[in-house]
Protein backbone atom coordinates (compact mmCIF):
# COMPACT_ATOMS: atom_id res chain seq x y z
CA UNK A 1 0.00 0.00 0.00
CA UNK A 2 1.54 3.40 -1.14
CA UNK A 3 -0.24 5.49 0.89
CA UNK A 4 -0.63 5.44 5.27
CA UNK A 5 -4.18 5.76 6.31
CA UNK A 6 -5.02 6.35 10.45
CA UNK A 7 -7.68 4.51 11.37
CA UNK A 8 -9.84 3.86 14.41
CA UNK A 9 -8.41 0.71 16.31
CA UNK A 10 -11.52 -0.76 17.90
CA UNK A 11 -12.89 -2.34 14.62
CA UNK A 12 -9.90 -4.74 14.49
CA UNK A 13 -10.37 -5.43 18.20
CA UNK A 14 -11.34 -9.13 19.61
CA UNK A 15 -13.35 -9.54 22.27
CA UNK A 16 -10.11 -10.40 24.28
CA UNK A 17 -8.54 -7.15 23.26
CA UNK A 18 -11.50 -5.54 24.39
CA UNK A 19 -11.80 -6.82 27.65
CA UNK A 20 -8.17 -6.56 28.27
CA UNK A 21 -8.03 -2.66 26.99
CA UNK A 22 -11.17 -2.17 29.43
CA UNK A 23 -9.53 -3.56 32.60
CA UNK A 24 -6.39 -1.49 31.92
CA UNK A 25 -8.68 1.23 32.16
CA UNK A 26 -10.17 0.58 34.87
CA UNK A 27 -6.97 -0.01 36.81
CA UNK A 28 -5.56 3.50 35.24
CA UNK A 29 -8.81 5.07 36.46
CA UNK A 30 -8.49 3.93 40.23
CA UNK A 31 -5.05 4.89 39.78
CA UNK A 32 -5.43 8.28 39.09
CA UNK A 33 -8.89 8.71 41.39
CA UNK A 34 -6.94 7.86 44.15
CA UNK A 35 -3.06 9.92 43.10
CA UNK A 36 -3.65 13.62 42.54
CA UNK A 37 -0.46 14.74 43.60
CA UNK A 38 2.87 13.68 42.53
CA UNK A 39 4.16 12.50 46.31
CA UNK A 40 0.99 10.44 46.16
CA UNK A 41 1.95 8.76 42.82
CA UNK A 42 5.68 8.37 44.09
CA UNK A 43 4.42 6.65 46.91
CA UNK A 44 1.82 4.49 45.23
CA UNK A 45 4.22 3.44 42.76
CA UNK A 46 6.80 2.47 45.16
CA UNK A 47 3.98 0.24 46.83
CA UNK A 48 3.31 -1.37 43.39
CA UNK A 49 7.14 -1.99 42.43
CA UNK A 50 7.79 -3.79 45.67
CA UNK A 51 4.90 -6.63 45.14
CA UNK A 52 6.88 -7.22 42.30
CA UNK A 53 10.35 -7.54 43.34
CA UNK A 54 11.43 -3.82 42.75
CA UNK A 55 14.25 -2.93 45.44
CA UNK A 56 15.49 0.52 46.86
CA UNK A 57 18.47 1.41 45.25
CA UNK A 58 20.03 3.62 48.20
CA UNK A 59 20.75 0.16 50.70
CA UNK A 60 22.37 -1.34 47.73
CA UNK A 61 24.88 1.30 47.59
CA UNK A 62 26.04 1.21 50.83
CA UNK A 63 26.26 -1.60 50.83
CA UNK A 64 27.91 -1.79 47.61
CA UNK A 65 25.42 -4.81 46.04
CA UNK A 66 26.47 -6.14 42.82
CA UNK A 67 23.36 -5.40 40.38
CA UNK A 68 22.96 -8.35 37.67
CA UNK A 69 21.17 -9.33 34.56
CA UNK A 70 17.33 -9.41 35.90
CA UNK A 71 17.97 -6.97 39.02
CA UNK A 72 15.20 -4.81 39.41
CA UNK A 73 15.86 -1.47 41.62
CA UNK A 74 14.00 2.28 42.50
CA UNK A 75 15.11 5.46 43.32
CA UNK A 76 13.27 8.04 45.30
CA UNK A 77 14.42 11.75 44.95
CA UNK A 78 12.12 13.78 47.62
CA UNK A 79 9.28 11.75 47.32
CA UNK A 80 8.35 13.73 44.21
CA UNK A 81 10.47 11.87 41.75
CA UNK A 82 11.02 8.51 40.55
CA UNK A 83 13.28 6.11 38.72
CA UNK A 84 12.86 2.51 38.35
CA UNK A 85 15.87 0.51 36.25
CA UNK A 86 15.63 -3.41 35.32
CA UNK A 87 19.07 -4.51 34.82
CA UNK A 88 19.56 -5.97 30.90
CA UNK A 89 21.93 -8.50 30.04
CA UNK A 90 24.06 -6.71 27.48
CA UNK A 91 26.39 -3.68 28.96
CA UNK A 92 24.74 -1.21 29.93
CA UNK A 93 27.04 0.94 27.90
CA UNK A 94 25.49 -0.04 24.52
CA UNK A 95 22.64 2.46 26.08
CA UNK A 96 19.09 1.50 27.76
CA UNK A 97 15.44 2.29 26.42
CA UNK A 98 14.18 4.57 28.51
CA UNK A 99 10.59 5.92 29.19
CA UNK A 100 10.09 9.06 30.78
CA UNK A 101 6.86 10.95 31.99
CA UNK A 102 5.88 13.83 34.49
CA UNK A 103 3.78 13.46 37.73
CA UNK A 104 2.46 17.04 38.13
CA UNK A 105 0.01 18.56 36.92
CA UNK A 106 -1.86 22.09 37.41
CA UNK A 107 -3.48 22.73 40.31
CA UNK A 108 -3.65 25.75 42.85
CA UNK A 109 -0.98 25.70 45.84
CA UNK A 110 -1.58 27.08 48.90
CA UNK A 111 0.22 30.10 49.76
CA UNK A 112 3.22 30.14 52.39
CA UNK A 113 0.52 32.47 55.13
CA UNK A 114 -2.68 31.25 53.07
CA UNK A 115 -5.30 31.74 56.14
CA UNK A 116 -7.04 34.91 55.94
CA UNK A 117 -10.81 36.23 57.49
CA UNK A 118 -12.56 38.61 55.63
CA UNK A 119 -16.34 39.42 56.40
CA UNK A 120 -16.58 36.74 59.04
CA UNK A 121 -15.41 34.10 56.18
CA UNK A 122 -12.45 32.22 56.72
CA UNK A 123 -10.17 32.49 53.91
CA UNK A 124 -7.32 30.44 51.91
CA UNK A 125 -4.84 32.50 49.57
CA UNK A 126 -3.68 30.11 46.50
CA UNK A 127 -0.93 30.53 43.80
CA UNK A 128 -1.67 28.49 40.70
CA UNK A 129 0.83 26.36 39.38
CA UNK A 130 1.37 25.49 35.51
CA UNK A 131 -0.78 26.67 32.89
CA UNK A 132 -4.34 26.93 33.94
CA UNK A 133 -7.01 28.70 32.77
CA UNK A 134 -8.11 30.59 35.74
CA UNK A 135 -12.17 31.08 35.11
CA UNK A 136 -11.94 26.99 34.77
CA UNK A 137 -11.31 26.75 38.41
CA UNK A 138 -14.19 28.59 39.88
CA UNK A 139 -17.65 27.25 40.87
CA UNK A 140 -15.96 23.28 41.56
CA UNK A 141 -15.80 21.21 44.47
CA UNK A 142 -12.49 21.07 45.32
CA UNK A 143 -9.94 19.10 48.10
CA UNK A 144 -7.23 19.32 49.70
CA UNK A 145 -4.25 17.31 49.03
CA UNK A 146 -0.31 17.77 50.39
CA UNK A 147 1.81 16.94 53.21
CA UNK A 148 2.90 19.11 56.04
CA UNK A 149 6.27 18.77 57.29
CA UNK A 150 6.83 19.98 61.67
CA UNK A 151 9.74 21.29 63.19
CA UNK A 152 10.13 18.02 65.12
CA UNK A 153 10.83 16.18 61.77
CA UNK A 154 7.46 14.54 61.42
CA UNK A 155 5.34 14.86 57.75
CA UNK A 156 1.48 14.89 58.06
CA UNK A 157 -0.23 13.55 54.90
CA UNK A 158 -3.41 15.73 54.80
CA UNK A 159 -6.42 14.70 52.35
CA UNK A 160 -9.76 16.62 52.50
CA UNK A 161 -12.93 16.45 50.72
CA UNK A 162 -12.32 13.18 48.56
CA UNK A 163 -14.09 10.48 51.31
CA UNK A 164 -17.97 10.64 50.81
CA UNK A 165 -18.25 11.67 54.54
CA UNK A 166 -15.75 14.42 53.81
CA UNK A 167 -16.89 18.34 53.16
CA UNK A 168 -15.47 19.78 49.88
CA UNK A 169 -13.68 23.56 49.48
CA UNK A 170 -14.76 25.82 46.60
CA UNK A 171 -13.87 28.88 44.77
CA UNK A 172 -17.20 31.33 44.35
CA UNK A 173 -18.11 33.11 40.92
CA UNK A 174 -19.88 35.90 40.63
CA UNK A 175 -23.68 35.42 40.04
CA UNK A 176 -25.17 36.34 36.57
CA UNK A 177 -27.01 39.28 37.97
CA UNK A 178 -24.28 41.13 38.92
CA UNK A 179 -22.06 40.14 36.07
CA UNK A 180 -22.32 43.26 33.76
CA UNK A 181 -18.87 44.44 34.19
CA UNK A 182 -17.21 40.76 34.41
CA UNK A 183 -18.75 39.41 31.08
CA UNK A 184 -16.99 42.46 29.41
CA UNK A 185 -13.66 41.32 30.09
CA UNK A 186 -10.87 38.83 28.64
CA UNK A 187 -11.17 35.49 29.72
CA UNK A 188 -7.96 35.63 31.15
CA UNK A 189 -9.02 38.53 32.86
CA UNK A 190 -12.60 37.73 33.93
CA UNK A 191 -10.98 35.65 37.04
CA UNK A 192 -7.27 36.95 38.20
CA UNK A 193 -4.72 34.83 39.94
CA UNK A 194 -5.15 37.07 43.44
CA UNK A 195 -9.01 36.02 43.01
CA UNK A 196 -8.67 32.27 43.22
CA UNK A 197 -9.10 32.34 47.14
CA UNK A 198 -11.28 28.96 48.57
CA UNK A 199 -13.64 29.64 50.80
CA UNK A 200 -12.56 27.29 54.26
CA UNK A 201 -15.86 28.17 56.72
CA UNK A 202 -17.73 31.03 58.55
CA UNK A 203 -18.25 29.34 62.02
CA UNK A 204 -16.67 31.28 64.43
CA UNK A 205 -14.55 29.45 67.49
CA UNK A 206 -16.18 28.66 70.70
CA UNK A 207 -14.83 31.92 73.27
CA UNK A 208 -16.70 34.39 75.33
CA UNK A 209 -13.88 36.68 74.59
CA UNK A 210 -15.45 39.77 73.04
CA UNK A 211 -11.92 41.13 72.22
CA UNK A 212 -10.69 37.89 70.20
CA UNK A 213 -10.17 38.51 66.87
CA UNK A 214 -10.49 35.96 63.57
CA UNK A 215 -13.02 34.15 65.63
CA UNK A 216 -13.76 32.12 62.04
CA UNK A 217 -9.93 31.32 61.04
CA UNK A 218 -9.18 30.28 65.09
CA UNK A 219 -12.21 27.90 64.71
CA UNK A 220 -10.66 26.77 60.95
CA UNK A 221 -7.19 26.31 62.74
CA UNK A 222 -8.88 24.41 65.54
CA UNK A 223 -10.32 22.05 64.04
CA UNK A 224 -6.74 21.78 61.62
CA UNK A 225 -5.54 21.12 64.67
CA UNK A 226 -7.78 18.86 65.72
CA UNK A 227 -7.80 16.03 62.62
CA UNK A 228 -4.13 16.47 61.94
CA UNK A 229 -1.89 18.22 65.29
CA UNK A 230 -0.98 20.93 63.57
CA UNK A 231 -0.40 24.74 63.89
CA UNK A 232 -0.83 27.79 61.66
CA UNK A 233 3.16 28.38 61.58
CA UNK A 234 3.13 24.58 60.23
CA UNK A 235 1.45 26.29 56.77
CA UNK A 236 4.69 27.51 56.04
CA UNK A 237 6.60 24.41 55.81
CA UNK A 238 3.80 22.42 53.62
CA UNK A 239 3.15 21.66 50.08
CA UNK A 240 -0.84 21.55 50.02
CA UNK A 241 -2.42 21.65 46.69
CA UNK A 242 -6.03 22.55 45.62
CA UNK A 243 -7.95 20.10 43.03
CA UNK A 244 -10.66 18.94 42.40
CA UNK A 245 -12.21 16.77 43.77
CA UNK A 246 -14.24 12.90 43.25
CA UNK A 247 -12.80 10.12 41.27
CA UNK A 248 -12.25 9.99 37.95
CA UNK A 249 -14.89 8.48 35.86
CA UNK A 250 -16.11 6.88 32.88
CA UNK A 251 -16.83 9.35 30.27
CA UNK A 252 -19.66 8.77 26.94
CA UNK A 253 -22.66 7.08 27.06
CA UNK A 254 -20.63 3.75 25.71
CA UNK A 255 -18.22 4.27 28.20
CA UNK A 256 -15.12 4.72 25.72
CA UNK A 257 -13.27 7.46 27.55
CA UNK A 258 -12.21 8.71 30.74
CA UNK A 259 -13.06 11.98 32.23
CA UNK A 260 -10.12 12.73 35.49
CA UNK A 261 -8.22 14.94 36.75
CA UNK A 262 -4.14 15.09 36.25
CA UNK A 263 -4.13 12.90 33.20
CA UNK A 264 -1.84 15.42 32.02
CA UNK A 265 0.85 13.21 31.96
CA UNK A 266 -0.49 10.65 34.61
CA UNK A 267 -1.62 8.97 32.03
CA UNK A 268 1.69 8.60 30.24
CA UNK A 269 3.56 8.18 33.90
CA UNK A 270 0.89 4.84 34.85
CA UNK A 271 1.50 3.50 31.51
CA UNK A 272 5.26 3.79 31.83
CA UNK A 273 5.17 2.33 34.93
CA UNK A 274 2.86 -0.79 34.14
CA UNK A 275 4.60 -1.07 30.67
CA UNK A 276 8.13 -1.21 32.95
CA UNK A 277 6.93 -3.71 35.34
CA UNK A 278 5.65 -6.15 32.37
CA UNK A 279 8.64 -6.39 30.84
CA UNK A 280 11.05 -8.57 32.76
CA UNK A 281 14.69 -10.22 32.18
CA UNK A 282 15.12 -7.36 28.90
CA UNK A 283 18.17 -7.49 27.19
CA UNK A 284 18.72 -3.78 27.04
CA UNK A 285 18.27 -1.92 30.71
CA UNK A 286 15.21 -0.58 31.02
CA UNK A 287 14.63 2.31 32.96
CA UNK A 288 11.33 4.70 33.90
CA UNK A 289 11.49 7.96 34.94
CA UNK A 290 8.67 9.68 36.66
CA UNK A 291 9.31 13.58 37.44
CA UNK A 292 7.92 16.51 38.98
CA UNK A 293 7.76 20.16 37.91
CA UNK A 294 7.20 19.57 34.26
CA UNK A 295 4.54 22.25 34.26
CA UNK A 296 6.78 24.93 35.13
CA UNK A 297 9.91 24.44 33.01
CA UNK A 298 11.49 21.03 35.10
CA UNK A 299 13.56 23.57 37.28
CA UNK A 300 14.09 22.34 41.13
CA UNK A 301 15.82 19.34 42.56
CA UNK A 302 12.89 16.88 41.77
CA UNK A 303 12.45 18.23 37.90
CA UNK A 304 14.37 16.73 35.27
CA UNK A 305 16.62 19.38 34.41
CA UNK A 306 18.21 18.37 38.15
CA UNK A 307 21.05 16.12 37.57
CA UNK A 308 19.27 13.45 39.94
CA UNK A 309 18.70 11.02 36.79
CA UNK A 310 22.16 11.15 35.51
CA UNK A 311 23.85 11.06 39.24
CA UNK A 312 21.58 7.81 39.77
CA UNK A 313 22.33 6.11 36.12
CA UNK A 314 26.13 7.15 37.47
CA UNK A 315 25.59 4.86 40.85
CA UNK A 316 23.82 2.03 38.45
CA UNK A 317 26.89 1.72 36.66
CA UNK A 318 28.97 1.38 39.30
CA UNK A 319 26.96 -1.34 41.05
CA UNK A 320 27.36 -3.28 37.30
CA UNK A 321 30.92 -3.12 36.10
CA UNK A 322 31.97 -0.09 37.51
CA UNK A 323 31.78 3.57 36.88
CA UNK A 324 34.07 6.14 35.21
CA UNK A 325 33.25 9.33 33.38
CA UNK A 326 33.56 7.85 29.81
CA UNK A 327 30.88 4.56 30.77
CA UNK A 328 28.60 7.06 31.77
CA UNK A 329 28.86 9.11 28.71
CA UNK A 330 28.41 6.46 26.39
CA UNK A 331 25.67 4.79 28.41
CA UNK A 332 23.82 7.97 28.45
CA UNK A 333 24.31 9.08 24.37
CA UNK A 334 23.74 5.75 23.18
CA UNK A 335 20.46 5.45 24.65
CA UNK A 336 16.59 5.89 23.23
CA UNK A 337 14.04 7.28 24.55
CA UNK A 338 9.94 8.09 24.19
CA UNK A 339 9.73 11.06 26.29
CA UNK A 340 5.90 9.89 27.20
CA UNK A 341 3.46 12.80 27.09
CA UNK A 342 0.14 13.69 25.77
CA UNK A 343 -1.00 16.04 22.85
CA UNK A 344 -3.66 18.05 21.76
CA UNK A 345 -6.87 15.66 20.76
CA UNK A 346 -9.09 16.89 17.68
CA UNK A 347 -12.18 18.17 18.92
CA UNK A 348 -14.82 18.64 16.98
CA UNK A 349 -16.05 21.87 18.83
CA UNK A 350 -12.72 23.47 18.32
CA UNK A 351 -11.84 22.54 14.68
CA UNK A 352 -10.06 25.95 13.77
CA UNK A 353 -6.84 25.16 15.99
CA UNK A 354 -5.47 21.98 14.73
CA UNK A 355 -4.59 21.23 11.05
CA UNK A 356 -6.52 18.09 9.51
CA UNK A 357 -3.98 16.14 8.11
CA UNK A 358 -1.73 16.47 10.90
CA UNK A 359 -3.90 16.53 14.12
CA UNK A 360 -4.18 13.71 16.34
CA UNK A 361 -8.16 11.82 17.05
CA UNK A 362 -9.50 9.66 19.52
CA UNK A 363 -9.48 5.87 18.93
CA UNK A 364 -6.89 5.95 16.14
CA UNK A 365 -3.66 4.77 18.44
CA UNK A 366 -0.85 6.06 20.15
CA UNK A 367 0.48 9.41 18.46
CA UNK A 368 3.86 10.51 17.62
CA UNK A 369 5.25 13.69 17.75
CA UNK A 370 8.35 14.37 15.84
CA UNK A 371 8.71 18.22 16.82
CA UNK A 372 6.69 20.09 19.49
CA UNK A 373 7.79 23.77 20.08
CA UNK A 374 6.43 26.78 18.97
CA UNK A 375 6.18 28.54 15.56
CA UNK A 376 9.32 28.13 14.06
CA UNK A 377 9.94 24.53 16.21
CA UNK A 378 10.89 27.41 19.26
CA UNK A 379 12.69 25.01 21.84
CA UNK A 380 11.84 21.77 20.53
CA UNK A 381 13.62 18.80 20.69
CA UNK A 382 13.25 17.73 16.69
CA UNK A 383 13.53 13.22 15.99
CA UNK A 384 15.78 12.11 13.48
CA UNK A 385 14.21 10.48 10.66
CA UNK A 386 16.43 7.20 11.52
CA UNK A 387 14.55 7.28 14.90
CA UNK A 388 11.17 7.59 13.64
CA UNK A 389 11.84 4.90 11.02
CA UNK A 390 13.09 2.93 13.73
CA UNK A 391 10.09 3.08 16.11
CA UNK A 392 7.24 2.32 12.77
CA UNK A 393 9.25 -0.74 12.80
CA UNK A 394 8.88 -1.78 15.97
CA UNK A 395 5.08 -0.36 16.44
CA UNK A 396 4.13 -2.51 13.23
CA UNK A 397 5.88 -5.55 14.06
CA UNK A 398 4.06 -5.55 17.19
CA UNK A 399 0.63 -5.20 16.12
CA UNK A 400 0.71 -1.24 17.97
CA UNK A 401 -1.89 1.50 16.47
CA UNK A 402 -0.22 4.52 16.19
CA UNK A 403 -0.18 7.87 14.77
CA UNK A 404 1.39 11.56 14.27
CA UNK A 405 0.21 14.76 15.79
CA UNK A 406 1.12 18.44 16.41
CA UNK A 407 0.41 20.34 18.90
CA UNK A 408 -2.27 22.65 17.09
CA UNK A 409 -1.74 24.97 13.98
CA UNK A 410 1.71 26.68 13.33
CA UNK A 411 1.66 30.34 14.78
CA UNK A 412 -0.94 28.99 17.01
CA UNK A 413 0.02 28.08 19.92
CA UNK A 414 2.64 25.17 21.42
CA UNK A 415 4.08 23.49 24.29
CA UNK A 416 7.10 21.87 25.65
CA UNK A 417 7.64 18.22 27.15
CA UNK A 418 11.36 17.25 29.22
CA UNK A 419 12.24 15.11 25.50
CA UNK A 420 15.14 18.18 24.55
CA UNK A 421 16.48 17.71 28.19
CA UNK A 422 17.27 14.44 27.56
CA UNK A 423 18.20 14.75 24.05
CA UNK A 424 21.09 17.02 25.55
CA UNK A 425 22.93 13.57 26.36
CA UNK A 426 22.77 13.27 22.76
CA UNK A 427 20.45 10.12 22.81
CA UNK A 428 17.60 9.19 20.45
CA UNK A 429 14.56 11.04 21.56
CA UNK A 430 10.94 11.47 20.58
CA UNK A 431 7.92 12.76 22.59
CA UNK A 432 4.63 9.82 22.36
CA UNK A 433 1.62 10.05 24.01
CA UNK A 434 -2.32 10.04 23.62
CA UNK A 435 -4.59 12.79 22.34
CA UNK A 436 -6.47 14.93 25.68
CA UNK A 437 -9.35 16.90 25.49
CA UNK A 438 -9.79 20.40 27.75
CA UNK A 439 -6.02 19.67 28.64
CA UNK A 440 -4.50 21.29 31.61
CA UNK A 441 -8.50 22.02 32.55
CA UNK A 442 -10.03 20.86 36.23
CA UNK A 443 -10.99 17.69 33.89
CA UNK A 444 -9.26 16.37 31.59
CA UNK A 445 -10.76 13.85 29.05
CA UNK A 446 -9.25 10.24 27.33
CA UNK A 447 -9.94 7.77 25.08
CA UNK A 448 -9.82 3.96 26.38
CA UNK A 449 -8.23 2.42 22.89
CA UNK A 450 -5.86 5.13 23.23
CA UNK A 451 -4.62 4.36 26.60
CA UNK A 452 -4.35 0.48 25.57
CA UNK A 453 -2.36 1.33 22.58
CA UNK A 454 -0.24 3.88 24.45
CA UNK A 455 0.38 0.89 26.93
CA UNK A 456 1.09 -1.75 23.88
CA UNK A 457 3.69 0.88 22.64
CA UNK A 458 6.09 0.84 25.94
CA UNK A 459 6.15 -2.85 26.53
CA UNK A 460 7.02 -3.03 22.10
CA UNK A 461 9.31 -0.21 22.79
CA UNK A 462 10.46 -1.60 25.97
CA UNK A 463 11.66 -5.12 24.79
CA UNK A 464 12.92 -4.17 21.49
CA UNK A 465 16.73 -4.85 21.32
CA UNK A 466 17.37 -4.29 17.58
Amino acid sequence: MLTKKYEQAYKTYTDKDKSAMMDYSERYRQFISKNKTERECVESFINLAQLQGYRDLKPLIENKTHLKPGDKVYANYMNKALLLFCIGTQNIENGMNLLGAHLDSPRLDLKPNPLYQDSDFAMLKTHYYGGVKKYQWVSLPLAMHGVVAKKDGSVVKIVLGEDESDPVLGISDLLIHLSADQMEKKLKEAIGGEDLNVCAGVFPVDSTDEKLKDKVTKNVLQILNSKYDIKEEDLFSSEIQIVPAGNARDYGIDRSMILGYGQDDRVCGYASFEALIEVENPAITTCCILVDKEEIGSYGASGMQSQFFENTVAEILELTDGFSDIKLRRTLANSRMLSSDVTAGYDPNFPSVLEKNNAAYFGKGVVFMKYTGSRGKSGSNEANAEYVAQLRRIMDENNVTWQTGELGKIDQGGGGTIAHILAKYGMDVIDCGVPVHTMHGPWEVTCKIDLYEMKKAYVAFLKDSN
